[in-house]
């Protein structure tokens, strides 16, 4: 089947004694038994599947995980409480025998950043940046480190940078480095970075694939090199999802062809007025033809695709500015999120990287004047006219 095919029906319609439940039920056992002690013994060895506790499997989570592990083309997927707790998890797995030095892209989400420097460093993972959009520099980085596992972002947040994946897969499993990637922004419906040659591919479920902003989860998703790491952290620490948010995440997951499909070209319509506006200094999208990344986008992405994210900066702006201009939208949802059915604006200097010290967000390009849009499934005409009058004043 196709990938549209399969957001529909994958992982459902198990049998659970003499019917088939059409979708997966919400199941919130703590614990499961089995008719035999024996069965149940191999339940917990692994020997064959099935439930034993809910800190190592959930008939609703498995559903999901079933799900996004086809979607991505992985070996095993696990679902946990949030983003941040499916990249810490994957993280700290990947460096179980490895040496505890990370590097990482210079553009990420602030957490991850913070995650970095200030939890992870004080136990002893060293973290080297780079940027990931200079192959030649990543090739030298990864020579001087010898890190023991290279981290970005398919889409960087929030500036929409897109690294030549492939290539750096490439130079990293030649060095013996595995790559692990935060794709949230992308989806499977962008980029399948398993298939690139990454190890990991993490989600924030919160975001595309629930689609609503009514859940709080991630998905760890790995090749079978990393599977059982994964899984035996998993088990062990437990940062699970609830069989609450794995069915409403999974619920989701089925109309995210749809959805994403018009945000893609509600965005497409959003950036190319944001263009022919007075009062916008610069719009970061990549479809425009002056992206320093277009030869990657367009051997990476679908044709005409390119994701629902888009950056601009206030002409002249600052944080006052860009707080009156957010306060007079109408429409538009001030909220510290992304991805769902509703456009939705944030300004990053207070959100997705507060924990930036200010001159390393100017260093980084994240001016006091740039806003971040997340575009929804909204007639497009609306989306435009609540942001003109906003601009207007």
């Amino acid at each position: 089947m196709k990938i549209e095919s399969r957001l529909v029906h994958t992982g459902d319609r198990k049998k659970s004694g003499p019917f088939i439940p059409v979708t997966t039920p919400i199941y919130t056992a703590a614990s499961y038994f089995y008719e035999t002690t024996e069965e149940l013994d191999r339940v917990f060895a692994r020997e064959i599947s099935g439930p034993s506790y809910a800190r190592y499997d959930n008939p609703t989570t498995l559903a999901l995980e079933e799900l996004v592990r086809d979607l991505e083309g992985g070996a095993t997927a696990r679902a946990c409480a949030s983003g941040m707790s499916a990249i810490d998890l994957a993280i700290r797995a990947v460096l179980l025998d490895r040496p505890k030095r990370v590097l990482a892209a210079t553009m990420l989400y602030g957490a991850t950043t913070k995650l970095l420097n200030t939890l992870l460093e004080p136990i002893g993972v060293e973290t080297s940046y780079v940027e990931m959009c200079d192959t030649g520099a990543v090739e030298r980085a990864l020579a001087e480190h010898k890190p023991g596992l290279l981290l970005l972002e398919t889409i960087s947040n929030p500036l929409l940078r897109v690294a030549p994946l492939d290539r750096i897969c490439t130079l990293a499993r030649a060095a013996g480095v595995p790559v692990v990637v935060d794709s949230t922004f992308a989806t499977p419906l962008l980029v399948r970075p398993l298939e690139l040659g990454a190890s990991v591919v993490v989600h924030s479920a919160t975001k595309y694939f629930s689609g609503h902003g009514d859940v709080l989860g991630g998905i760890i998703v790995s090749d079978p090199e990393h599977s059982e790491p994964i899984i035996m952290m998993a088990r062990t620490i437990g940062p699970v999802m609830s069989p609450f948010e794995s069915y409403l995440t999974m619920r989701g997951i089925k109309t995210l062809g749809l959805r994403f499909e018009r945000q893609c070209s509600n965005a497409v319509a959003v950036a190319h007025w944001l263009r022919g506006q007075q009062n916008v200094e610069r719009v970061y999208f990549p479809d425009c033809p002056r992206h320093p990344d277009r030869e990657t986008i367009h051997r990476l992405f679908p044709a005409g695709k390119y994701g629902a994210m888009i950056s601009f900066e206030l002409k002249d702006g600052g944080r006052e500015h860009v707080f009156a201009f957010m306060d007079r939208l109408k429409m538009v949802v001030r909220a510290t999120s992304l991805g769902d059915v509703h456009t939705m604006v944030l300004y990053p200097a207070i959100a997705s990287h507060r924990d930036l010290a200010p001159k390393q967000r100017q260093r980084l390009g994240i001016g006091d004047n740039l806003i971040r849009l997340s575009i929804g499934i909204e007639a497009v005409e609306d989306i435009t006219a609540d942001l003109a009058q906003a601009l207007a004043g």
